[in-house]
């Protein structure tokens, strides 16, 4: 006599078994096969983040070309240093068309002056300087340092940019809904004590499995909200539309400023004593008498008959976001007012301007010192695990659910033998 089998779907079956309403179906089934898209992706872009969140830091430890003996006279002058440096880059063709400085800055006491340009071979050039004797401490490659490579693969994935920023933005953005849909998952459904244990704590006496599980869900409930933070200030660098959004909502409707408009020379009257200075000079001694000393300056040069004069002042050392930048005519020393947000003090933006200006250094925990790097390095380590704790969460059940199938084969042969 032979027994016929009931034919079940084993996945109807073990849905009816967990209860699961439809929308919860499709959640983890997003949640499943999106995080195995995403998983290496996010992997990468969260693992070159840890290491960049203490660039500064170990750059000022490995890097003593960056630093002088402060001492009591004043810093040599742009043009000054600017020729200096190109001598030394560039010898007899130094002042030539592509073969000029573009910058000089004065990152603060006790600090190099940087000279820089930019080559068609080797890309950003940095020119280390002594501020009071103009002595070439380094001439630096900036592709080739070790942070700008971990960069480029967090923002890139040391692919072509217009080919690897949009993989890491829309991987990025596939891991902001695998963080609400993994909290769907996540959320107990109900608060008793034994629920409350599962879900809050890791149980590290358990099986390697059960570890691995709470390492997946609880963690990632941990830090549900700073990595929420962090990729949404990581796409504002791949998507036009998310800093316009933010400052659209943020402003109450407004349409956020150009945040690279450019501004020009406005004089058409050169006047003939203008050969016999540097307006560059100009503009650095009395942003100096402002400022006061303090702070990192930057003055970048002007070439063409409508370039101006740009000087870049940011009162901290380790944030960006109170960074000033002022423009002025080439010519006449008057100032040109600029368009962008950044073009005005941090103190006179709008909440709107104050959020957008801030984005960078909330994204790598800058905004709150050392302690805010140290906590934005833990939430990207373990965003970095998730999709590895994922992947064998889905390969130990996939392992699971293939031995009761064959077992179910044995006894259904053996049944039809009888």
């Amino acid at each position: 006599m032979r027994y016929q089998p009931i034919s079940t779907s084993p996945k109807a079956a073990a849905r009816r078994k967990s209860g699961k309403s439809l929308f919860r179906t499709i959640n983890d089934w997003l949640h499943l096969w999106l995080g195995l898209i995403s998983g290496s992706i996010v992997f990468i872009v969260s693992i070159t983040g840890c290491i960049y969140c203490f660039q500064k830091e170990i750059s000022s430890l490995t890097q003593p070309y960056q630093f002088v003996t402060a001492e009591p006279k004043p810093y040599l002058s742009p043009s000054v240093l600017k020729k200096i440096a190109e001598q030394h880059q560039f010898g007899d063709k130094a002042g030539k068309p592509g073969s000029v400085i573009n910058a000089v800055q004065y990152p603060g006491k006790g600090k190099a002056a940087i000279a820089t340009y930019r080559d068609k071979k080797t890309g950003y050039m940095m020119i280390y300087m002594n501020p009071y004797s103009g002595e070439v401490l380094k001439a630096k490659a900036l592709e080739k340092d070790f942070f700008r490579i971990i960069l480029m693969g967090h923002f890139n994935l040391w692919l072509p940019r217009e080919i690897g920023q949009q993989i890491v933005s829309w991987s990025t953005l596939i891991f902001i809904f695998l963080l609400i849909s993994g909290l769907i998952m996540w959320w107990p459904k109900n608060l008793r004590k034994a629920n409350v244990n599962k879900s809050f704590k890791i149980k590290w006496k358990a099986t390697f499995r059960r570890v691995n599980y709470d390492l997946h869900n609880v963690l990632g409930f941990y830090v549900l909200i700073g990595a929420l933070i962090i990729a949404i200030t990581g796409i504002y660098f791949g998507f036009k539309w998310v800093p316009k959004s933010i400052y659209w909502v943020a402003s109450g409707g407004k349409k956020m400023p150009d945040r690279r408009a450019t501004v020009f020379s406005d004089t058409t009257n050169v006047p003939v004593q203008t050969a016999l200075y540097s307006p560059e000079d100009s503009v650095w001694h009395n942003m100096n008498r402002l400022h006061k000393g303090q702070g990192s300056l930057q003055i970048t040069f002007a070439h063409k008959f409508s370039d101006v004069i740009a000087a870049s002042h940011n009162p901290e050392d380790g944030t960006y976001y109170k960074n000033l930048t002022r423009y002025f005519d080439r010519y006449s020393l008057k100032e040109i007012p600029g368009k962008s947000i950044f073009n005005k003090p941090y103190e006179e933006g709008s909440t709107a301007d104050k959020l957008i200006r801030m984005n960078y250094d909330i994204h790598v925990g800058a905004i709150g010192g050392i302690t805010g790097k140290i906590i934005a390095f833990l939430i990207s380590l373990v965003s970095g695990s998730l999709p590895i704790t994922g992947f064998i969460i889905w390969f130990g059940k996939k392992r699971k659910a293939k031995k009761p199938a064959v077992k179910q084969k044995a006894v259904v042969r053996e049944l039809e033998l009888a």
